[in-house]
Formats: C-alpha cells, structure tokens, sequence
C-alpha cells in the first residue's frame, strides 16, 4: 500500500515530534507578546531604517514568490519523508509517494499565498519547472539516503521545534520566536545535531557561506535551544542541508543535489553573534518591551547599495531618502 499522507496526516506528524526527550517550551506563548525573529535581526543588522520602517512604522510589504512556494513545500516533503523513516522504518519511507506530496503541497503553498495577497505571482509553466526540480531533488535523495539520513547512528528527536525564549538576558520582556527544521540525537555520545532545510538555485557560493547575517542563525538557534532545553551548549552541532534545484551544466565533476554546509560556531563565534544579538534587542526596543522610538535608525545601503537591492522601500524617497542612504 502506498502511503500518502494529507494536511491532516502532516499536522499530526509534526505534533508528535515534539521529541520525547525535550518538554515543549518553559515560557508558554501569550497574547500580546512582543516577539522576534531571526529574519528582524538580519534585516536590522543590514539596514536599521528597513527594520523601522517595516516593524516600527508599519509599512510592511511582502512579495509572494515561485521560491517561497517550492522552498515551503519542499521542507514539508523531506520533513514527513524523515519522519515516517526514522520513527516506522526506511522500508515504509521508501513507499512514500513523495512526488506527490511535493504536488499537494506547492499547490496548497499557492492557493495559501493567492487568497492572501490575490495578486498573480507566477504560471503554470514556471510551477511545472520546479515541480520537476523538486522531483529530481527527491529522485537523488531516495537513491543516496544512506549517504546523509543514518538510522544506526542517529535518531530524529524533533520537526519544526519552537524556540520561545527572553531574546536577551537583559530584557525578558521580548521573546524570541523561531522553528527548528530537524533536530538529531547523535547514537553514540547523546550530542545534538540541528539542521536546517534550506533550497537553493545551485547551492551557496563562498560569499554566501561567508554572510555572517545568513549564517548566523544556527548558531544562534544553538544558544536558544541550550538554554530552553538544558541542554549543554559544547554538545550541539548545526549544519545546513542545501539542497539544490539546478546543476551546473558540462561541469568537469560528479554534481549532487545536496550542500551541507557547518558555519563556524564554536564559543569565540557564539559570543560575537550574541552580542551582537543583544545590541539589536537594546537598540530597538525599550525595557518593557515597547519599541524605542528615539533610537537611531540609519539607512545603510552598503557597498554598491546592496542592502537596497531587494528593499521595497527603495523607490520611495518619501519614507527613506536616498540621499541619507549610507554606503559603506
């Protein structure tokens, strides 16, 4: 019988990979919460008038995209995937009708995104094309499993498991909010590995493996996830499981579809990632958890405006002046 699992199915998947071995949460979410992301920090640490403008003021925009649908459901597919194989075997994994999951699940992601924001963001043509990256991502993985997902020398502990923490030691009244794709007990030593899905192109190249504000959030997950759980932060491991949609074509070398990637993240990098953390924490927000208006918000556009490349607001002089823009 093949297995094919539905929204329903998945949601209860993920409910009962809140791991046996972790309790859920010591601060339980609240109502009137004020909460951050990762993503509010890189976007401060690369711009703190973007961060205004979009958090403080209000003036959120948010572009659906082609890559926003596939990367959701492709994390979806490898994360039930993972789950049927680690806690029922690789033999019921392997019956999994995962093409279709992918399927389901990119056209559940487009719906989800067209009821929202009811503007038309891509074509048949352009889903069909990653629908069959995705297939031949799933095509490689199936047949090189063994490669990357050991059940002998580890067990899959926790999918998407939320970190809800004070953000700062310094002011407990903002929580840091945030979901670990995959966490693993390593057999052997009881140490922690957490990985993080992440989709790409063609991979990262070494500008991006060299990006502190993307590479940063592993290891700020790790300090997180030491301190909700109690659990030693010398014995937790992270690394980025990159898979990729394209290969280069007539390379010189046998391609794969996969990227794992492991940032430095030893305590030298935790320490400067923490403070640096921290800064944002004082900078925006006030003790009570309110935001810090009289703050300093600089435009930084960066070196060649990079920052402002992708930024809605770089049209609008109104709200961020382009003379004021700071390229460093």
């Amino acid at each position: 019988m093949v297995f094919t699992p539905n929204c329903r199915i998945l949601e209860c998947m993920k409910k009962s990979m809140v791991s046996n071995i972790f309790n859920f949460p010591v601060h339980e979410e609240k109502k009137g919460d004020v909460k951050v992301s990762y993503s509010q920090y890189t976007m401060w640490a690369n711009c703190p008038k973007q961060w205004k403008l979009t958090y403080m003021d209000g003036h959120r925009d948010f572009d659906p995209s082609i890559h926003l649908v596939f990367g959701t459901a492709m994390h979806e597919t490898l994360q039930a995937w993972l789950q049927v194989m680690y806690n029922q075997s690789a033999v019921e994994a392997e019956k999994m009708d995962l093409n279709q999951l992918l399927l389901d699940e990119m056209a559940k992601e487009y719906k989800k995104m067209m009821a929202v924001y009811g503007v038309k963001f891509t074509n048949r043509s352009e889903m069909n094309e990653f629908y069959d990256d995705g297939v031949q991502i799933i095509d490689f993985l199936k047949k090189n499993r063994s490669d990357y997902f050991s059940t002998r020398k580890m067990r899959l502990v926790g999918v998407e498991l939320p970190i809800y923490f004070p953000a700062s030691e310094v002011n407990e009244n903002v929580m840091m909010k945030g979901f670990l794709d995959l966490v693993f007990e390593v057999i052997d030593d009881g140490s922690i590995e957490i990985w993080d899905i992440k989709t790409s192109t063609k991979g990262w190249n070494k500008w991006q493996k060299a990006d502190k504000t993307k590479t940063a959030q592993l290891v700020l997950y790790k300090k997180f996830f030491a301190e909700q759980y109690g659990y030693p932060v010398d014995k937790i491991q992270v690394r980025y499981f990159i898979v990729k949609r394209k290969l280069w074509e007539e390379a010189m070398f046998a391609q794969k579809r996969v990227q794992e990637f492991v940032p430095a993240h030893g305590k030298p990098t935790l320490n400067k990632i923490v403070n640096s953390f921290n800064d944002f924490i004082d900078v925006a927000f006030n003790d009570d958890g309110t935001y810090n208006s009289e703050g300093e918000f600089l435009p930084i556009a960066g070196k060649n405006n990079k920052n402002c490349k992708w930024c809605p607001f770089k049209t609008n002089d109104g709200l961020c002046s382009k003379k004021e823009r700071i390229k460093v």
